[in-house]
């Protein structure tokens, strides 16, 4: 699977930064690579926060990342931090 950009919205931003939403039932691992979101390089500025939505199977991960690289040419996004997924009740 590729980038879908119907999969990614902007929820919100301020002050020269946006906070996005996308969602894909590709791996975290995928997302993260290098010009994934090529596609979105004229939206996402650096610095914006994407709050991922992944999975392979049927319970999704949660990450907040951030756009590290975004020169025109290349985007790239870190490595996220996964929101865990503990219920302790």
């Amino acid at each position: 699977m590729a980038f879908d950009a119907a999969n990614l919205v902007r929820i919100g931003g301020g002050s020269g930064r946006a906070l996005w939403y996308y969602t894909t039932t590709e791996a975290q691992t995928a997302v993260r690579v290098e010009d994934y979101f090529l596609p979105a390089i004229n939206m996402i500025n650096k610095n914006d926060v994407i709050i991922c939505v992944t999975s392979t199977g049927t319970t999704p991960v949660v990450s907040h990342a951030y756009c590290n690289q975004n020169d025109g040419t290349n985007i790239d996004i870190v490595n996220g931090v996964a929101i865990t997924n503990t219920d302790g009740d």
